[in-house]
């Protein structure tokens, strides 16, 4: 009797392990951050990181690398992560502009100069507006994170970023 039950419970364990099990919601997407690309925009999604004195900010950000990929941004999105973004790197480096056409997120646009660190940022910019938000200098890149991200964890110019 005692040989049955652990036969029973051996093979419902096999069994279970054989068949793929539903995950919850919120580890399910946790996964898809994983994954190389983003699931709405198809672009490539990589690490971030935002480096100040004390602190170090982590972010899975998509990445505009393309002219194409760079005009769309975050067009049209309605949510992102808190601790999601995208970024555009400046090949060559370049003085940049940006504006929120179409845009119905609020944005902070984080201009990052030649030497990784942020030269300023355009805090809480106002969705679907035309008026250009400037770079104030050359960048390597612009980072956008979502309206007051920048504000909330105590990120400001000078501070290092790396992707």
């Amino acid at each position: 009797m005692i040989r049955a039950s652990f036969l029973l419970a051996g093979t419902a364990a096999l069994l279970a392990a054989c068949f793929p099990q539903a995950q919850p919601k919120a580890e399910a997407s946790a996964v898809a951050m994983q994954n190389a690309t983003h699931p709405v925009s198809g672009l490539e999604v990589i690490p971030l990181t935002v480096r100040s004195e004390d602190d170090t900010h982590r972010f899975r950000v998509e990445v505009a690398a393309s002219p194409e990929a760079q005009n769309r941004g975050l067009m049209y999105r309605t949510e992102m992560g808190p601790n999601e973004g995208m970024i555009f790197p400046s090949a060559p480096p370049a003085p940049r502009s940006f504006w929120m056409k179409n845009t119905p997120l609020p944005l902070d646009i984080i201009f990052i100069g030649t030497d990784g660190r942020i030269l300023n940022i355009a805090a809480m910019t106002t969705p679907y507006s035309l008026d250009s938000v400037v770079s104030a200098g050359v960048t390597s890149g612009v980072l956008e994170l979502n309206g007051g991200r920048a504000e909330e964890l105590g990120i400001e110019p000078g501070d290092l970023v790396e992707w």
